[in-house]
């Protein structure tokens, strides 16, 4: 099984004087079924701390979970910047979930802003991918970052799912682990960003 490094959220507990690293046991379950083998990533490691646990575990993926607003957790922002730098220069797979996207596009220098009617709801995409998703965001990406395409809009037309034109990269808005049933989507086309199965071009009729 291939390893996937998964970025986790923080959760901060005042009552107990702690900040912990959490990652959504659902979404280990897709990734499972998506027949890969996920390995958390500490926030709390840096720089070469940090090169020095990629360099023990040897990620051959990487996803960007949800959680968290950019700017609200420096060390999960830092931690995930390394990764996709790390990522950038090993010409690994990424995929980034919800905050994830949001994460690419402020990677590659793209603002975020305020959408209404994108939390606890679905939507019904258009573009290269036509599916029925969940959505829990309330901000979207400003614009299509430098070198990425759009691959799906809501039907408010905001951003839902980008790709990058040279690197395995992709970022969906919607979060495939909550789905009471995986979709077969989401499940294929990890797959196929992953590198289980070919990619496939054109439009993605799911």
């Amino acid at each position: 099984m291939k390893r996937v490094a998964v970025s986790q959220r923080v959760d901060l507990h005042p009552e107990r004087s702690e900040s912990r690293d959490a990652l959504d046991q659902r979404l280990v379950d897709f990734l499972l079924a998506a027949g890969f083998l996920p390995v958390p990533v500490p926030n709390g490691l840096v720089d070469a701390n940090l090169d020095h646990w990629l360099a023990a575990v040897s990620p051959q993926a990487l996803l960007l979970s949800g959680g968290n607003d950019i700017g609200q957790c420096p060390a999960r922002d830092r931690t995930e910047a390394f990764l996709l730098d790390h990522a950038r220069s090993r010409n690994l797979p990424v995929l980034g979930i919800c905050r994830g996207m949001q994460m690419l596009g402020h990677w590659s220098g793209v603002a975020l802003k305020a959408v209404g009617g994108h939390v606890r709801t679905r939507h019904r995409l258009s573009g290269r991918i036509v599916a029925e998703v969940n959505s829990y965001h309330s901000q979207s990406l400003a614009g299509c970052p430098q070198d990425f395409e759009v691959l799906a809009r809501s039907e408010d037309g905001e951003i839902e799912a980008i790709r990058h034109l040279s690197l395995p990269w992709e970022g969906w808005m919607w979060h495939p682990e909550r789905e009471a049933d995986f979709a077969s989507h989401d499940v294929q086309r990890i797959r196929q960003l992953f590198g289980e199965t070919d990619s496939t071009q054109g439009k993605d009729v799911l």
